[in-house]
C-alpha cells in the first residue's frame, strides 16, 4: 500500500529561542505545533501568525502529515518522502510525534514538492 500524506492548512514558522528559555507567552498550540528543548536551544514550530517579528525564526513553511500511525519498528517510512524531495532539490524540516511524522517545506517549493511526491507513487490527500 502506498504511503499517504495530507497537507496541514496554514503557514508555519520554525523558531529558535535561547537554551533554558521557558515556553513564551505568545505560543499557543494549534493545528500543528511542536516544542523541543535541548541543552543548546528551545525550538518551536507553530502557526507563523503567532510569532512576534523580533523572534529568530524561519517563516513560510508548509506542512505535510504522513498518514500514520506508524509502529516504532517500521523502517523507511520517512525515507519514502525524503528521497523524492532530495532528488527534486527541495529542503525539508522534519518533526516526529509518537504516532506519525511531519515534513515541512518552504512555501515557494510546495507545489514542486507535491509533484515530486506524486511522481514517486505517494498519495496526496487534498
Amino acid at each position: 500500500m502506498a504511503l499517504s500524506l495530507k497537507p496541514v492548512p496554514g503557514s508555519f514558522a520554525v523558531c529558535r529561542l535561547p537554551a533554558g528559555s521557558p515556553l513564551p507567552e505568545w505560543f499557543r498550540p494549534g493545528r500543528f505545533s511542536s516544542v523541543s528543548w535541548s541543552d543548546d536551544e528551545l525550538s518551536i514550530t507553530c502557526d507563523e501568525s503567532q510569532v512576534p517579528v523580533a523572534v529568530r525564526c524561519e517563516r513560510d513553511w508548509r506542512c505535510l502529515m504522513l498518514q500514520g500511525p506508524f509502529a516504532f519498528d517500521l523502517t523507511g517510512v520517512l525515507l519514502q518522502v525524503l528521497q523524492p524531495l532530495a532528488a527534486a532539490d527541495i529542503g525539508i524540516f522534519a518533526v516526529s510525534t509518537f504516532d506519525t511524522d511531519y515534513v515541512l517545506v518552504k512555501d515557494h517549493a510546495f507545489g514542486r514538492a507535491k509533484q515530486a511526491l506524486r511522481e514517486s507513487g505517494l498519495i496526496l490527500l487534498e
